[in-house]
């Protein structure tokens, strides 16, 4: 599931900004495609604007109500209206057009071999002079791999408040893959405060106490979160 929504805060439009000559949702789609995990691949819209740019691409399009609060919520709808039964559904970000389909099979398998876990996710090191930019959202995770917590800012921090050289701070990647059964309750769970402090859907999950395994990798390039970073991309592709 690809959720998109046009009227981001951050970055209104932002799904349907071109990169290298494609809208960005359309770039997305072409790489989560390339994933061997997936039964099915649908974007997950509130706008036809969008839904006209995917379907011109070959995508499959299931339309969800415009005043969902997040990609987990939306993802969640989107699956009630598909029908159908599947075991996992994944939320591909609409905002990583260079995802690589590898990672979206890493994480999937990690799930199916976590019966623990409700939620995988993955994170890669993130850049020393990032590290202090809230677009950019860390994790921690403890001795078993499982999520502690998720923050835009600076996590772990210290005494002094500066970027520490000798810590690998992580950065969380736009994809996160739930087991279908735990979807379809996410959006019954009430908001927690941790959640709505650092407006981040993933905490709910914690902070109600279920466990998220997560996927260390290596990957070069975050997602678009702010109009700076689609030249970012685009160098990227370049090379």
């Amino acid at each position: 599931m690809i959720p998109a929504r046009y009227a981001s805060s951050r970055f209104p439009g932002k799904p349907l900004v071109m990169i290298k000559g494609k809208p960005m949702i359309v770039r997305t789609y072409e790489q989560a495609a390339k994933a061997t995990t997936l039964t099915r691949l649908v974007v997950a819209t509130d706008d036809v604007r969008i839904k006209r740019a995917c379907e011109a691409a070959g995508a499959e399009v299931v339309m969800t109500d415009d005043d969902i609060p997040n990609g987990t919520e939306r993802a969640a709808q989107a699956l009630d209206r598909l029908g159908g039964k599947f075991d996992v559904v994944v939320n591909i970000q609409g905002d990583e057009p260079l995802i690589e389909p590898g990672i979206i099979d890493d994480v999937v398998r990690a799930l199916q071999r976590s019966p623990d876990s409700v939620y995988s996710t993955p994170v890669t090191p993130l850049k020393r002079e990032e590290v202090q930019m809230h677009s950019r959202v860390k994790c921690i995770v403890d001795q078993a791999g499982y999520a502690m917590y998720f923050s835009r800012g600076m996590i772990p921090n210290n005494k002094t408040g500066a970027v520490d050289p000798e810590h690998e701070y992580l950065l969380h990647l736009g994809l996160q893959c739930y087991d279908a059964k735990f979807l379809r309750i996410y959006p019954k769970l009430p908001p927690t405060p941790l959640q709505l402090q650092e407006d981040l859907e993933q905490l709910k999950v914690i902070e109600h106490g279920y466990r998220m395994k997560v996927v260390r990798v290596n990957h070069c390039a975050h997602g678009v979160d702010e109009p700076g970073d689609v030249a970012s991309i685009e160098a990227i592709m370049d090379r």
